[in-house]
């Protein structure tokens, strides 16, 4: 596999991670969810979760085993946030290593595939579950989208770039999912 495809998510939500259903746990056959944190479930600059991401891990937690892999090294913010949600948590998990992504995995003990890493990032998110087999779901950041284009300006050119390298835009995997698409 080049190094683009595994840049390639398995699933472009063009939707925060709270659009992640139970029908789509279903129709890819996930059992576990590995979260990213900062601006995937929480703006970078806010440190108590919303209450909107409170509700949606109660209803995805009695189906899919849920941990929080960040990279982000504050001990604090990510075990705070991970208490609030009652979620075992990772923090300083470097990815696109492998290394902690495993230690996730084994904890909530299904096979790989039927795990899902979900984050809001193409280089760190995406490259990290691809690289482990994991089936990898990018999601917009958890601000509005014309202020993301702005304000994080990296996220923006990681989309070019994969865009560039595999030679088709990525949103042409886009999916907007909804519960009439299963298959």
């Amino acid at each position: 596999m080049s190094w683009a495809k595994f840049l390639q998510p398995d699933l472009v939500l063009g939707d925060t991670a709270i659009a992640i259903t139970p029908a789509i746990l279903q129709r890819y056959q996930l059992q576990g969810l590995i979260l990213d944190v900062d601006e995937t479930l929480v703006p970078l600059k806010e440190r108590e979760v919303s209450a909107e991401v409170v509700q949606w891990v109660d209803e995805i937690r009695p189906l899919a085993s849920l941990w929080l892999v960040s990279n982000n090294i504050s001990e604090t913010r990510i075990g705070n946030i991970a208490k609030s949600l009652q979620l075992p948590y990772i923090c300083g998990a470097g990815k696109p290593s492998r290394r902690k992504l495993r230690a996730a995995i084994e904890a909530m003990g299904f096979p790989v595939e039927r795990v899902a890493m979900v984050g809001d990032r193409l280089i760190t998110d995406a490259l990290g579950g691809n690289r482990m087999g994991m089936f990898t779901i990018l999601v917009e950041p958890m601000v509005d989208p014309a202020i993301a284009a702005r304000a994080y300006p990296l996220r923006t050119l990681e989309v070019q770039l994969t865009q560039l390298l595999l030679g088709t835009p990525l949103t042409g995997k886009q999916q907007k999912f909804n519960d009439s698409n299963k298959s």
